[in-house]
């Protein structure tokens, strides 16, 4: 007997652009994407939340310290900002800089407006441009986690144990990547299907549809490549063919 497998697939980004958010839904409607991280430091449509709800999707946090401006004040986070009130792009540059209680602070407001957003706690937490595996943040990702009691996105072992060592549930397995190159082509979606190891495994994904909001991007166009590949018809077929269980992170 096959050993059970079980596959999240997560859409990075809702909220990002619209086109962003429209493809991420495509992306559940027609494809094998299961579970979205909402931003929640950048206004999104209502409607395209209303889209969301009912999408069936699970829908979590992407804890957001590298892009755009704070829900706090930035006079109250200024160790998190530049002399503009934005926030530092590097990650680990973020990281190293961010004062603890002030990262505190900022996280806890997108946890309070997601929950205004959505009327409800995320499914799940993760973090943009992977802020979230750095010290001091990756600690309060995990108190954050404990607090509300959901699981955590772990891209490595030794952040996986570290949860683990705490209680806080994440997958067995992750996999994908942000590179200059498109990740989740059709041909990679379906080798990483046939090739799913046992247990629960994260795929990263970052489908959308490329809009003029998204020309800053260094990963733009390379979403449309994703999204095709991620609602390839050979992915549901191949899913079903092979007995993968599909889930988001509330559900397994």
């Amino acid at each position: 007997m096959t050993a059970a497998r079980t596959l999240i697939v997560n859409a990075d980004d809702f909220g990002l652009t619209a086109g962003v958010s429209r493809g991420i839904l495509e992306a559940g409607a027609t494809g094998i994407v299961t579970s979205t991280t909402v931003m929640v430091n950048r206004p999104i449509d209502p409607e395209l939340i209303a889209r969301l709800e009912a999408s069936g999707l699970g829908a979590g946090l992407h804890l957001n310290l590298t892009l755009g401006t704070p829900i706090a004040d930035p006079r109250r986070v200024p160790s998190l900002v530049d002399g503009e009130g934005r926030f530092i792009r590097d990650p680990r540059e973020a990281a190293a800089r961010a004062d603890k209680d002030e990262a505190r602070i900022e996280l806890g407001n997108q946890i309070d407006a997601f929950r205004a957003l959505m009327g409800r706690f995320p499914t799940h937490l993760d973090s943009h441009h992977h802020v979230g595996r750095h010290e001091p943040i990756l600690e309060l990702v995990f108190d954050f986690a404990r607090a509300i009691n959901v699981p955590v996105r772990t891209q490595d072992g030794q952040v996986r144990a570290a949860a683990r060592g705490l209680k806080i549930r994440t997958p067995d397995h992750f996999i994908g990547e942000a590179d200059s190159e498109p990740y989740w082509s059709a041909e990679r979606v379906l080798e990483h299907l046939r090739t799913l190891p046992a247990g629960v495994t994260e795929f990263m994904t970052h489908p959308g549809h490329f809009d003029d909001d998204l020309a800053y991007s260094r990963y733009g166009v390379q979403r449309e490549t994703e999204l095709a590949g991620l609602t390839d018809p050979r992915a549901r077929e191949l899913v079903a063919r092979e007995g993968i269980r599909l889930a988001h992170f509330g559900s397994f």
